[in-house]
């Protein structure tokens, strides 16, 4: 396991980096939230960063049509959806497909069918209620899943060409290219040209957000992503001392505090 010493964790370290990040780009769930919801904290740290001309992007596993309206409600400037298989810009409803799929309507189905297989070896998964809201990806519940179920049905998807990974709330088929760091890429160079990967800071809490710390080499894991450490293959740079919106506040106070002027 990465050790991570008490002087480099967020806010007692404060590196260089913290002067030059240009663009947050975080995950949701665990991460913005507390026990799973919103909270007036999580609205004033978005306002305290857009104040100080610091954007936010989120990078989340939720579904398109979940998103579709949150990005709309929230002091965001976007929100990438199913894992890096769309994005939905601040006020345009239409999303842009990240992930490249040549044969939409038949990709639904092959999703389900997946899932079914799944289901030979698992007959007590249970689909995710939010599918009817998806495009790219099909979710079922994690449950009782232990870690080395997790890695058995994950095994299972890539040997029949899928993509697997799953968060503390659900588990998710999808394409193999897909993931949240190859998703965050491409609306950096789209939508974002002004920040590359390293004025990036990219934050998160479970396996699903590990690609974040892959080409990002200014990652942030929230406190509680700690008992997933072993598990990932790619970890971040830094871990924050509080847990879910607390530690994103506090790396949100930490960046603007480095400002000049602030």
């Amino acid at each position: 396991m990465q050790d991570y010493p008490l002087t480099e964790r967020l806010p007692n370290f404060a590196p260089d980096f913290l002067k030059k990040v240009g663009l947050i780009a975080t995950d949701m769930d665990g991460t913005l939230t507390r026990h799973g919801r919103f909270t007036s904290q999580l609205l004033q740290t978005l306002e305290a960063l857009k104040a100080a001309n610091i954007p936010v992007v989120i990078t989340t596993g939720r579904s398109a049509g979940w998103v579709q309206g949150l990005v709309n409600y929230l002091p965001v400037q976007g929100a990438i959806a199913e894992n890096g298989g769309l994005f939905y810009a601040h006020g345009n409803a239409a999303p842009e497909w990240l992930s490249e799929i040549s044969d939409r309507p038949s990709h639904r189905p092959a999703l389900a069918q997946m899932f079914a297989n799944l289901q030979d070896e698992y007959p007590h998964l249970q689909a995710s209620t939010d599918n009817h809201f998806r495009l790219t990806d099909w979710t079922f519940d994690v449950g009782e899943l232990s870690a080395v179920d997790l890695q058995r049905l994950g095994d299972r998807c890539q040997q029949e060409g899928w993509g697997f990974t799953y968060s503390t709330v659900q588990c998710h088929i999808r394409p193999l290219a897909q993931n949240k760091g190859q998703g965050l890429l491409a609306v950096l160079q789209h939508h974002f040209p002004q920040y590359p990967p390293h004025l990036v800071v990219t934050v998160g809490d479970s396996p699903n957000d590990q690609e974040l710390f892959q080409d990002f080499q200014n990652g942030v894991g929230v406190a509680n992503l700690q008992p997933y450490l072993d598990r990932l293959t790619y970890r971040p740079a830094y871990l924050t001392l509080g847990e879910e919106i607390d530690g994103f506040c506090q790396l949100a106070i930490a960046l603007i505090q480095a400002r000049p002027g602030s």
